[in-house]
């Protein structure tokens, strides 16, 4: 694009695009109007030529078609004095040219002697064109010069009463009339053209009106540079943006949106012009970046990343979708909610050893120091045992700090938290972090469940068979209706208040990825009890 630039400053040119774009539809407006001009000329002067020499080749045959000319050809010829101004046939040519309006019409004899002319000092001189073809027999039709100028000619043979060929009449039709024929269709052209040229300015300036306004009266390197500007910052920015047409095709995909969708890194190209709902396929990313979901800052799950996504809909019907990776800061709300799970604990034990202390302190003061005795060795044999039957049950130990710290906050609520009997998991886990994040998932869900239920339960099943893992939470809540056992699973479902720090939504959302990424399943059913129940089956999870 540069070049033409360059030229159009050399040459003096507006700068502004739509004065460049309004000159050239002119230029070209006006091109055309000339070239369809001399097209249509071209022939027409043809055409009127053909007349011309048709017309005299008429002439000519009507002349020669009266036998008395050819009579008086012959006794021209065998008179002794030869052809003169006061002859039969001067009078009958001239009278045939006067009637015509022909500028001449000469006969000539089998020498190519003219007995007729105009100018009557080059009658019984020779033709100024070569007669033979006339002579021969051949009628002729040309644009020739001669000795009255350039002129539309015809010529024929002049027969005898016995057929047999005599001379030859030859008629001319001045070019001065054919030319001016022409001139005069002209000022017709002329004005077929102009009104052509006139629509044509007209369409060009509203045209340009038009490009003025969607290029905001930019000039051709301002929108160069906007281009190349545009291209930088899409491709260096850390956010991800997608830009959509009307009919949910995909306009552009920047690096960073199609690291954070999964795609290659080479596709952005590829995938332009293809429907959002084939490249991503079906789930809420696509119906968020499609418009069917509509709010803002909607998070989603792409994969293993959380996402934060807007769109915001552009004047020609499509969409600009913009995309924040919050993987990172999910994980780090994710760790502090254990964190602060971890401290309620501590609290928890904090104000429980408080209370036990207090009690050791008055057994002593009253001298009972055997029941001091007996109530400590029981406090830390309940402690013992809650941890030994946990790691007795699950090896990993992860897994296992895990449920001993919720076993402690489910205390705390007032809400017995407890493994099944069938409960057996050794540490030979593929992706422990992924079934830790499931487990507290579900069991933070279950607590709050089971809270406010009149006989608190919580129970968690861990066991293996071969190298699937199956877990089922049950909790003595009110349960899942069978109509939205779906629907909790959707990125932003909750029945809970946002915290302050992450939204609600996401973590029944992360249990199905989590699930489906190792190629297992989870499922939401109805406990035994009338609670809810969630299972979840792993393949592949044991090494």
């Amino acid at each position: 694009m540069r070049f033409p630039l360059l030229s159009a400053r050399r040459l003096g040119l507006p700068r502004r695009a739509v004065s460049q774009i309004l000159l050239t539809q002119l230029a070209i407006a006006a091109g055309v109007a000339v070239l369809a001009t001399g097209l249509f000329l071209a022939p027409l002067s043809a055409q009127l030529d053909d007349q011309a020499m048709r017309r005299a080749l008429a002439i000519a045959q009507s002349a020669a078609a009266d036998p008395a000319l050819a009579a008086d050809l012959l006794t021209e010829d065998s008179a002794d004095g030869g052809p003169s101004a006061d002859s039969p046939v001067q009078s009958s040519a001239e009278r045939v040219r006067r009637a015509t309006g022909a500028e001449y019409v000469v006969v000539m004899d089998l020498n190519g002697i003219r007995h007729s002319h105009p100018s009557v000092g080059r009658i019984g001189l020779p033709v100024s064109t070569d007669p033979s073809d006339a002579l021969a027999g051949r009628e002729v039709m040309e644009i020739d010069e001669g000795t009255l100028g350039r002129s539309a000619r015809g010529k024929v043979p002049l027969v005898a009463a016995d057929g047999e060929i005599v001379g030859a009449v030859s008629v001319g039709i001045a070019y001065d009339s054919v030319r001016d024929r022409l001139l005069g269709a002209i000022p017709g052209l002329l004005a077929y053209a102009g009104g052509a040229l006139a629509a044509g300015a007209l369409a060009a300036y509203l045209l340009s009106r038009r490009i003025q306004r969607q290029t905001r009266d930019l000039a051709f390197s301002d929108i160069a540079g906007l281009l190349a500007e545009r291209e930088a910052m899409l491709h260096s920015i850390r956010e991800g943006v997608v830009a959509l047409d009307r009919g949910g095709r995909i306009r552009l995909v920047n690096d960073e949106a199609a690291r954070l969708l999964g795609l290659a890194p080479d596709s952005a190209a590829a995938v332009a012009g293809r429907p959002l709902d084939d490249v991503l396929g079906a789930g809420r990313t696509t119906d968020v970046l499609a418009g069917r979901v509509t709010g803002r800052d909607l998070l989603t799950v792409r994969g293993p990343r959380v996402l934060v996504a807007n769109r915001m809909p552009t004047q020609d019907g499509g969409a600009v979708a913009t995309l924040r990776d919050r993987t990172e800061l999910e994980h780090l709300g994710r760790e502090l909610d254990s964190t602060r799970g971890l401290i309620d604990a501590l609290r928890a034990q904090d104000h429980e050893h408080a209370n036990r202390l207090h009690t050791v302190l008055g057994l002593l003061e009253l001298g009972l120091h055997e029941e001091a005795v007996e109530f400590v060795t029981e406090v830390v044999g309940v402690h013992r045992s809650t941890a030994e039957q946990v790691t007795e049950k699950v090896h990993d130990p992860l897994l296992a700090a895990l449920l001993v710290g919720k076993t402690t906050v489910a205390a705390e609520r007032g809400v017995p938290l407890r493994l099944a009997e069938s409960t057996l998991l050794p540490d030979r886990l593929v992706d422990p972090g992924g079934l830790v994040t499931i487990v507290g998932n579900l069991v933070d869900n279950a607590l709050d469940a089971a809270a406010g239920s009149a006989v608190p339960l919580v129970e968690v099943d861990i066991h293996t068979e071969g190298r699937t893992a199956v877990l089922r939470v049950r909790d003595s809540g009110p349960g899942v209706p069978a109509a939205r056992r779906e629907e909790i699973f959707t990125e932003g479902w909750s029945t809970k208040q946002p915290s302050r720090h992450r939204e609600r939504g996401l973590g029944l959302a992360l249990v199905r990825r989590l699930a489906e990424r190792q190629g297992g399943s989870v499922r939401a059913g109805e406990a035994a009890d009338g609670g809810a129940e969630f299972s979840v089956v792993l393949p592949e999870a044991l090494r």
